[in-house]
């Protein structure tokens, strides 16, 4: 689940390993091309962390981050 911390969304994810970690950046990066929307996001062998904010906004939560988090979730 989406957690608020920090004035940013914030998700970890953990997969069976690398491979799959990192196919699942593949397809949030397809997704977020298409949303003009970038995640800030680290991988660490099958953990996946990711931040979402508006820096066009200030770097608060806006529903551009809501709409990417949600269209995430869908590919997990």
């Amino acid at each position: 689940m989406w957690a608020e911390q920090d004035g940013k969304l914030y998700r970890k994810i953990t997969f069976k390993d690398f491979s799959e970690a990192f196919a699942f950046m593949t397809r949030v990066a397809l997704v977020a091309e298409t949303q003009e929307h970038h995640p800030k996001w680290t991988n660490v062998w099958n953990t996946v962390e990711i931040w979402l904010s508006t820096h066009d906004a200030g770097n608060v939560v806006t529903d551009k981050d809501r709409k990417l988090a949600a269209a995430i979730d869908k590919l997990i």
